[in-house]
């Protein structure tokens, strides 16, 4: 039996988010240890980085609502360094609630 996907919602597309993205995708075709500089463990209880599928996206900032979450992470006024290629990933960033 196949091994299901880890599928994440991130609820706001700030500097973490991207971070978390990029390293989803940085991370992706490594498959030894010594090849996944940066992370503590490659392997997760049996799970890679790339069994992790984002499946939805949630921001108020207007500039990143409506955008996919691969051009969001890069918006302003998120100023993470941008270090890894991420790929339209068919996820539009949807409207949260503004709670303040």
């Amino acid at each position: 039996m196949a091994k299901s996907k880890i599928r994440v919602a991130l609820v706001g597309v700030g500097n973490c988010a991207s971070a978390i993205v990029q390293g989803i995708y940085y991370y992706r075709n490594a498959e030894r240890e010594e090849e996944a500089i940066g992370l503590r463990h490659l392997y997760l209880a049996g799970y890679h980085p790339k069994d992790i599928e984002i499946v939805c996206a949630f921001d108020v900032a207007a500039g990143k609502v409506g955008r996919d979450l691969s051009e969001a992470i890069f918006t302003k006024p998120n100023n993470t360094i941008k270090f890894a290629e991420v790929p339209k990933l068919g996820v539009r960033v949807l409207k949260g609630p503004l709670l303040d």
